[in-house]
């Protein structure tokens, strides 16, 4: 990407408004817009590439083709003190994770731990995201999601019936950054495919592999194939897992139900994810463990290295760096992402990327 003397480095507030000019220009109401050009543009901060302006167009054509709700009525279609199942009526992912998870960290207030799960959402972004939002309340956040289009086979078998089903987990310290843990249940997510094909890249040897079981690199061709679970048997049964969870319990799609929003604009995806906030205060003194996390990561950190190794990284550590440098130098957009920005602005009568 550096490389590429077109390569435009662009501040996250010009990119955040354009997003919110091509949104409402498109009907979405103002404070749905200014949500969704927040995380989609902090997504790109924090080097989550696949999750961020890459899929500006994606989303407007869904919601051109009517597979999309601009007005939701959000509502909790059931709830308990520490949990609730809010229906996002087909509203963007951005808006309805998060106002389930303000839901859940005024339910954690109260009760210590708090479940909500949504039904009736659509694509997100990236976990992390949510995971995070909770650190600023001093609890902890566990997201799951159902990924938006299947990409795995049961272990051994062929026919792709789960998705990338990711998982992130937000714990907050002290003095050091939180650990902020976000992963796909396949060696990697989709996105990264997608913004491989962007980039005119290809694929490291592990990501995919073709029907014959032989490795794919061409992102080009990911049809052709399918993304491999992290760990083998044991990622196929995570990825499981979390689409029971985020899907099937709060009676969102999973398996056979999940609609491909990479070719079908138009079918509602019913996407379920769900967030487990957990109050540090219910547990002792907020300080007191921050600070014990604190000791744990330096304690890892600090470790002997194997030769050759420069650093020991904790989760969350990276995008934490990423988003130093990029809120002060600029977020870099790829030539193909600028052009089609660009294009984007001139088709809908709005102010260019600044």
């Amino acid at each position: 990407m550096a490389t590429d003397p077109r390569t435009r480095l662009v501040q996250v507030d010009a990119l955040q408004a354009f997003i919110d000019r091509a949104l409402q220009a498109a009907g979405m109401p103002a404070a749905d817009a200014g949500i969704t050009a927040t995380l989609m543009s902090q997504a790109d901060l924090q080097g989550s590439d696949g999750h961020g302006v890459i899929r500006l167009v994606p989303y407007l054509k869904r919601i051109r083709s009517g597979g999309m709700n601009l007005h939701p009525n959000l509502r909790l279609v059931h709830e308990r003190p520490g949990m609730g199942v809010l229906d996002g009526d087909n509203g963007i992912g951005h808006v309805v994770v998060s106002k389930a998870v303000d839901i859940a960290i005024e339910k954690a207030r109260a009760c210590g731990v708090a479940w909500v799960g949504t039904r009736a959402s659509n694509h997100a972004g990236p976990a992390s995201l949510y995971a995070r939002m909770p650190i600023e309340h001093d609890m902890i956040g566990l997201y799951f999601a159902v990924g938006n289009a299947n990409h795995l086979p049961p272990w051994g078998g062929l026919e792709m019936l789960l998705s990338t089903n990711p998982i992130a987990c937000g714990i907050p310290a002290l003095h050091e950054p939180p650990v902020v843990l976000d992963m796909a249940t396949t060696v990697a997510a989709y996105g990264k495919v997608k913004a491989k094909a962007k980039a005119g890249e290809t694929m490291p040897e592990g990501w995919m592999i073709d029907r014959e079981g032989r490795p794919l690199l061409d992102p080009k061709r990911a049809e052709e194939g399918f993304l491999l679970p992290i760990g083998g048997y044991k990622g196929f049964g995570l990825a499981l897992i979390v689409g029971l969870l985020a899907g099937t319990l709060q009676g969102a799609a999973m398996g056979r139900e999940v609609i491909d929003f990479n070719r079908d604009y138009v079918t509602k995806t019913n996407t379920g994810q769900a967030i487990l906030v957990i109050d540090l205060r219910a547990f002792g003194d907020p300080a007191a463990f921050k600070a014990r996390v604190d000791t744990v990561v330096r304690d890892l950190r600090n470790a002997p290295r194997m030769p050759g190794v420069e650093r020991i990284w904790m989760p969350g550590e990276q995008s934490f760096e990423r988003r130093r440098v990029r809120a002060a130098e600029g977020i870099p957009l790829l030539p193909a992402i600028v052009d089609e920005l660009a294009a984007l602005a001139g088709e809908l009568g709005i102010a260019p990327l600044a």
